[in-house]
């Protein structure tokens, strides 16, 4: 029994996930970089004050057909505005940033925007650490 039971361990596939290859994170440097740029000089042409639109992370899959981008806006109030934007303008910002890349890039991927909040956890966390009540306890 104990010998069944070590062979069907040991013909099982491990589960692991997936590392990103040179290329996906080479790419999705590339994209952060170009992106990052765009989005601050549209910001100033607008001439919005006190907005701060950060590109904190980009993903692109395997395939190289999406890449997932998060962004951090500050302040937070704002975020959501400024994502639906940027939803809605996904088309043209990936135009935008396509013209920037099109002699490293031979296709551009689709854009697709999330929020990131891990500004807003490391603020509540700080919160939390500032009331002195220990949680633990």
């Amino acid at each position: 029994m104990e010998m069944i039971l070590l062979k069907t361990f040991l013909n099982k596939k491990p589960f692991y996930k997936k590392m990103e290859t040179t290329r996906q994170k080479r790419i999705a440097k590339i994209i952060q970089m170009d992106l990052a740029e765009i989005l601050q000089g549209e910001v100033r042409k607008a001439g919005i004050k006190n907005l701060i639109i950060t590109v904190s992370k980009v993903k692109v899959t395997p395939d190289l057909n999406l890449a997932k981008v998060y962004v951090s806006v500050f302040p937070s109030s704002k975020a959501d505005d400024i994502l639906k934007a940027l939803t809605a303008n996904a088309k043209q910002i990936k135009h935008a940033v396509a013209q920037r890349v099109k002699h490293q890039l031979r296709k551009m991927p689709d854009l697709v925007f999330y929020r990131d909040d891990s500004l807003d956890y490391i603020e509540k966390i700080d919160e939390e650490l500032e009331k002195g009540e220990n949680p633990i306890d």
